[in-house]
């Protein structure tokens, strides 16, 4: 039997970040509340996870205003190859 994750890249090993890109993959940008409701996560964490995603250039950062409140959104920027 073919292992399906044994060429997985090991940026992505994690459920979380699994769980990031799944959502970019299906989605043209996810806010980082929705991220963190939908993977139950603590801000934290799931910053954390999302700064890694970042630095590799697999996600973009898009910082906003929505009225007064800040909005972030992440974008899938280079990782749907890598992904």
């Amino acid at each position: 039997m073919i292992n399906p994750i044994e060429n997985l890249n090991k940026l992505f090993d994690s459920r979380i970040r699994l769980g990031i890109m799944s959502a970019l993959m299906v989605n043209a940008e996810v806010s980082f509340n929705d991220l963190k409701e939908l993977l139950t996560i603590t801000d934290g964490n799931l910053a954390s996870h999302l700064k890694a995603l970042e630095e590799n250039g697999i996600i973009k950062v898009q910082k906003g205003f929505i009225g007064r409140k800040t909005n972030t959104t992440y974008l899938n920027q280079g990782g749907r190859k890598s992904f």
